[in-house]
């Protein structure tokens, strides 16, 4: 099993869901990034989403996008965060990373050297925006045959014949946006996001996280009551923004345990 696979064969056999933080890699500044990954994890996270810095990114809400913009200012790229995340491996073999971002900076480096360099580097999935399903096959196995998993969005429009694609190429865990929009943009629907929750479930077996709206403890909680997984983004995103170098890691950690300490409650 891949590393993503088996933390959730472990979670699920501690009856326990996946808490998902997201951070844009350098931001506030690429010297904080590793110390953040590690923070993270020894705050309570399982997975971790790391963006991947772009100058357009469509699905983003104000707040990534300022992430961006802050990374960017440091000449943020990716082969840099593909070196932040070999860093990370030198003392982390567990817990899985996943590269989010946009079909650009891989088209940029050869899709091939992409994948070669990732693996090198420890990445465990790789969630590629704008990358349809019915464009990405290719890409997609080359991804498996190096053993990183392809995550895939399904959003409360995708259709069920689009499901059905999507879910016979993804693996690792599907990613559902709980709300029409960017991310951090609106709340969400509880129960309309348990209604496409269930109604996901009945095409695959893989575990289902959510993210894109959830902005506190209390909507942790409602959603790892009906998902495998909550994933956290915007509001992580705005904890590192309202920092500054001697409180940055404790904000984070401390938002961290609140989350972990609502998601276990359920």
């Amino acid at each position: 099993m891949s590393r993503i696979q088996t933390v959730f064969a472990e979670l699920k056999a501690q009856g326990k869901k996946a808490l998902i933080p997201y951070i844009t890699a350098g931001d506030p500044h690429p010297d904080q990034t590793v110390p953040l990954l590690h923070a993270l994890v020894a705050s309570g996270a399982d997975v971790i989403e790391l963006g991947v810095p772009f100058s357009d990114p469509m699905a983003d809400g104000p707040v990534i996008q300022r992430a961006s913009e802050r990374a960017l200012v440091h000449k943020m790229g990716l082969r840099k965060v593909l070196a932040m995340v070999r860093d990370f491996r030198e003392t982390n073999q567990h817990t899985p990373i996943v590269l989010m971002g946009y079909a650009n900076p891989i088209e940029a480096m050869g899709a091939a050297q992409f994948v070669e360099l990732a693996k090198d580097a420890g990445v465990d999935g790789v969630l590629t925006v704008d990358y349809p399903p019915e464009e990405c096959e290719d890409f997609n196995q080359q991804l498996a045959q190096a053993g990183i998993d392809s995550i895939f969005l399904l959003s409360p429009t995708t259709e069920p014949a689009r499901t059905e694609l999507i879910v016979k190429q993804a693996t690792g865990f599907l990613y559902y946006v709980s709300l029409k929009g960017v991310t951090g943009a609106g709340n969400l629907d509880i129960v309309e996001v348990k209604k496409r929750v269930t109604e996901i479930r009945q095409s695959t077996s893989l575990p289902i996280g959510v993210g894109f709206g959830v902005k506190d403890a209390a909507t942790a909680r409602e959603v790892s009551a009906i998902a495998d997984a909550v994933v956290v983004g915007s509001r992580m995103v705005l904890a590192i923004e309202q920092s500054d170098v001697n409180n940055l890691i404790p904000n984070v950690q401390a938002l961290m345990k609140e989350l972990r300490t609502a998601i276990d409650s359920v």
